[in-house]
């Protein structure tokens, strides 16, 4: 097996880790979704009207904000997920250099994959694998 073969092979690989532990990460704030829908359940059962703004409000934001935060770290570990499918299979070039790039912002271990990710995938004939695949 050629080194660049095997490179690609470890990168699918620790690609797939990465996914799986975002996707996990990205499951932290759900405490604070829960606690955003009491707050928000728990206001509407309120009878006051003047009082009742704030509260939603408040409950509003702890869903909004954690739902975002949840829906781009699990986006995310579907896109690394799918670059490690697409190293192991040599396509998408541009695909899996952009997911190297974003990957670096996920410190530490984002960073070190984007990085080698990077190294590896602007190899000549790295290229010339992945022009012979398109």
């Amino acid at each position: 097996m050629n080194q660049d073969e095997e490179h690609l092979k470890l990168l699918s690989i620790f690609h797939y880790v990465a996914g799986g532990i975002t996707g996990v990460i990205a499951c932290f704030p759900i405490m604070h979704l829960l606690m955003g829908l009491v707050i928000l359940v728990a206001g509407l059962g309120e009878a006051s009207g003047d009082d009742k703004f704030p509260v939603l409000l408040i409950g509003l934001i702890f869903i909004l904000i954690p739902g975002f935060i949840i829906l781009c770290g699990w986006a995310f570990a579907v896109c690394l997920i799918i670059a490690g499918s697409f190293l192991a299979q040599r396509k998408r070039y541009t695909f899996c250099f952009v997911v190297a790039c974003i990957s670096c912002l996920l410190m530490p271990y984002g960073t070190v994959l984007g990085v080698f990710t990077i190294i590896v995938l602007m190899r000549p004939t790295v290229k010339e694998l992945f022009a012979v695949n398109a």
